[in-house]
């Protein structure tokens, strides 16, 4: 018998915010962060023209706020962040319809474009698999790159083809919000846009 499988993205669908830019906040504090997007301006503004890709302007945000950083230093902080503060951006709605899926016994996987260092530790408190963008590292220190391409757009469904076959399940649910999941959304035969309020 074909198992059901659920795939959500996680920032604006699960959660309310952006979790990057509110990760940086909290590791570097509001007046670092705005101070960081004064100087790297450029580079956001030609990705908002459309000069530069997300991809680009995100390494170069990474970049500038935690190249050099020790690992452990950045995953002591993804933990803390994970633990107090990303329980507040979580939507209500969101989770609710995530416990209704675990329990159906449907996998449930958060498919997103954050660095899975803060992604995963809530997921995995939360009973749920993660496919997320990967950072490099080298020698134990950040290197402000990131590992192979960004999971977002036609690279969420090449992440959840390396791991899942579809043929293998009867029911696929996608939940999304931007153009960045449009291809995510397509593999399902129950796709959710927008459906998170909360």
């Amino acid at each position: 018998m074909k198992k059901d499988i659920a795939f959500f993205d996680f920032d604006g669908t699960i959660t309310r915010k952006d979790t990057m830019i509110e990760f940086i906040r909290f590791a570097k504090g509001n007046r670092a962060y705005m101070i960081g997007l004064a100087m790297l301006s450029p580079w956001l503004a030609g990705m908002k023209a459309g000069v530069f890709s997300n991809e680009f302007a995100k390494e170069k945000m990474l970049g500038y706020f935690f190249k050099g950083m020790k690992l452990e230093e950045f995953d002591l902080l993804c933990g803390l962040f994970s633990e107090k503060l990303l329980p507040g951006l979580i939507r209500p709605d969101a989770m609710v319809a995530i416990g209704e899926h675990l329990s159906k016994g449907t996998e449930v996987i958060v498919v997103s474009a954050s660095a899975e260092n803060w992604v995963k530790q809530w997921a995995t408190r939360n009973g749920l698999k993660y496919l997320c963008t990967k950072l490099v590292c080298t020698n134990g220190i950040l290197t402000g790159k990131i590992d192979g391409l960004n999971c977002n757009g036609a690279e969420k469904v090449n992440r959840i083809k390396q791991v899942y076959d579809p043929a293998d399940y009867e029911n696929i649910y996608c939940y999304g919000d931007t153009s960045g999941d449009k291809e995510m959304l397509q593999l399902a035969n129950h796709p959710f846009y927008r459906v998170f309020t909360q």
